[in-house]
């Protein structure tokens, strides 16, 4: 009899073996010669030198299934450790499985055109209004990345300007003041990867986020870089921004040019970037509208609204300066 550990570096436990151990409690059936307890992410099997190796084969099948699609149930235990491939049901622009095994898919013609822009470019622009889900697919491609091991690293970031708020009567240090900024990010984050491998993530800054004025003096290798709500940024943060690009890392700079929180004297970053880089090899452009909006039904009416009213406006000063004139 021989003893073997098992590390399981890419999962969630809970998720693994099981509410109340159930998926590790089926192994042990289904493996009756070998003794098996597990603690954590550590698996310690006992048992005939022989039936040991197939164990821990049939184990890093699991694992792998597992990291891949957030999920583990009965029936894909059963078909693994029987030799057979689990009976999944393929999806047509799938991205990447989220939570409980949920597909994330690319729901619509640009999303769809965001994902091979990404494959092409490495650097893309998704512009678009709020809803369209350009930061979300964006996320979704960086995780997709780093589990593909493509990239070591994940950085996301935003600038943190007020929509009629100021950091300094927010409460809390620095980083109580700045996560209020960043919540749509873990917010996205935490629809992909388990809670506790998240959290590993971001203690050992595999994934990192914070505010774009934390960016200066970095190059950053290796990594899926994402800059969110880029309309809020300067001409120079901006330019500091995307110069941090390295080797063998992609950027994704999302923004939607009519909700612009800058001061009026101020130009916006990414709208002077685009003009500036118009036709630049290498840098692909997505740009969504209000019909790709997949969030609740209201939200495209809402903006349909909005953008009537900002019509409406400008045609009155339109008018108030022609009667001036005359």
């Amino acid at each position: 009899m021989i003893e073997q550990i098992i590390v399981l570096n890419n999962i969630d436990p809970v998720i693994f073996f099981g509410i109340n151990n159930s998926n590790l409690q089926l192994i042990k059936t289904l493996f009756p010669k070998l003794k098996i307890v597990a603690r954590g992410n550590v698996i310690k099997v006992m048992g005939n030198a022989e039936e040991i190796p197939v164990f821990e084969e049939r184990i890093r099948e699991l694992e792998q299934f597992c990291a891949e699609r957030n999920s583990l149930t009965e029936e894909n235990i059963i078909s693994i450790v029987k030799g057979k491939s689990p009976n999944v049901v393929s999806q047509d622009n799938l991205i990447i499985f989220g939570m409980s095994g949920k597909p994330i898919l690319a729901r619509n013609e640009n999303q769809q055109k965001l994902v091979e822009a990404f494959e092409k470019n490495d650097m893309v622009f998704a512009l678009g209004p709020a809803g369209s889900g350009k930061t979300y697919v964006a996320i979704a491609l960086a995780v997709k990345a780093l589990k593909n091991k493509e990239v070591k690293k994940i950085i996301l970031s935003r600038p943190a300007v007020e929509a009629g708020e100021k950091l300094g009567f927010l409460p809390g240090d620095m980083k109580d003041k700045i996560d209020p900024y960043l919540q749509p990010l873990y917010d996205a984050l935490e629809d992909m990867i388990p809670t506790s491998k998240l959290k590993e993530y971001i203690e050992n800054k595999v994934i990192q986020i914070a505010p774009l004025a934390f960016m200066r003096g970095r190059t950053l290798n290796d990594a899926v870089i994402i800059l969110d709500e880029a309309q809020n940024t300067s001409i120079n943060q901006i330019k500091m921004f995307m110069t941090r690009l390295g080797m063998n890392a992609k950027m994704i700079i999302t923004g939607d040019i009519t909700q612009i929180d800058l001061p009026p004297s101020q130009l916006s970053g990414l709208k002077h970037a685009l003009n500036v880089l118009k036709g630049v090899n290498g840098i692909g452009r997505i740009e969504f509208t209000k019909k790709d909006i997949v969030r609740h039904k209201l939200v495209q009416r809402i903006v349909e609204a909005y953008e009537k009213e900002d019509k409406r406006v400008k045609k009155d000063k339109e008018d108030t300066r022609k009667n001036q004139a005359e």
